[in-house]
């Protein structure tokens, strides 16, 4: 049950930071939830390192660092992707 979590949660984020990153984005879902998960392990560990990973309530930082790790892990994604398959565009 656990396995399935940690893929919705991919999923959900991949696809909110593919929404935020301006233009098209030419990844395939399956990529975008893997940087949605590796997105969530980094803002898990960045909470960590900041001493923010157990707090009362909802965990609004962990959240939003989750986040960032996403949009950075997705975007870092697409270029890689793009390189790779021979599309290269000049983004960064």
């Amino acid at each position: 049950m656990n396995w399935l979590w940690i893929i919705i949660v991919g999923l959900v984020l991949g696809l909110v930071a593919r929404a935020i990153i301006p233009g098209k984005q030419s990844i395939p879902i399956w990529l975008t939830v893997i940087c949605g998960i590796l997105g969530s392990i980094l803002g898990n560990a960045a909470s960590g390192w900041l001493g923010v990973a157990d707090t009362k309530g909802v965990d609004w930082t962990r959240h939003v660092l989750q986040l960032a790790g996403a949009v950075l892990i997705v975007f870092v994604g697409d270029v890689v992707w793009a390189t790779v398959r021979g599309k290269r565009r000049d983004r960064i």
